[in-house]
């Protein structure tokens, strides 16, 4: 599809997390386009890694997720846009074009649920700042592969991290949140939306 835009050039590909991170160090794309689920690490921390290194660079979020938090912790993470693969024929090259125009852009899948998500958070009125998350995006990132039932050292290889820096972010994020064990933090990561039960 995108080979046979005139003003496109694909430069390159990549499979994993690690390797598109290395890729876009060395070749400085204009654009590239992040798929979430990778084999090695998630397309939020691959994006967020892409951001620090070459921050010039456009990231566009590729995924099959429309829920609200997984939207928002790509965009967290430097993503420019978010692009659901089943609307990604018709709007991935306006997409491209319009964030190398500077714009951001949101699937008309995705901007509902956003939306949705936001109007019905309780307690907020109209123009009052949202409540802060106690979690940070790497707390959030962890309490998600916990919750998909990955273990310490499986989530420590998936993030490439130490096993004891795991423990640690598990640690804070059971003292953040006022519980007690991994069961419930696995409810928590339910009753936010960050995972289907």
């Amino acid at each position: 599809m995108l080979q046979s835009e005139p003003d496109l050039e694909l430069v390159g590909e990549a499979g994993r997390g690690e390797e598109a991170v290395e890729l876009t160090k060395a070749l400085k794309p204009d654009v590239v386009i992040m798929d979430i689920s990778l084999p090695d690490m998630s397309g939020i921390e691959a994006t967020r890694l892409i951001k620090e290194a070459v921050p010039e660079t456009r990231v566009i979020g590729l995924t099959m997720h429309e829920e609200e938090p997984f939207v928002l912790e790509f965009l967290r993470a430097g993503a420019d846009a978010y692009i659901v693969k089943r609307s990604a024929a018709a709007d991935l090259v306006g997409a491209i074009r319009a964030v190398m125009e500077g714009q951001a852009v949101l699937d008309p899948a995705v901007t509902r649920a956003v939306v949705e998500g936001y109007v019905s958070r309780p307690g907020r009125a109209v123009g009052q700042p949202e409540e802060p998350c106690p979690l940070t995006p790497r707390e959030r990132e962890i309490l998600v592969l916990i919750a998909e039932g990955l273990t310490n050292a499986e989530i420590a290889r998936r993030l490439y991290i130490s096993e004891k820096t795991v423990q640690t972010h598990r640690s804070n994020m059971l003292d953040k949140l006022g519980i007690h064990d991994r069961t419930e933090l696995v409810r928590y990561a339910i009753r936010q939306g960050l995972v289907e039960p």
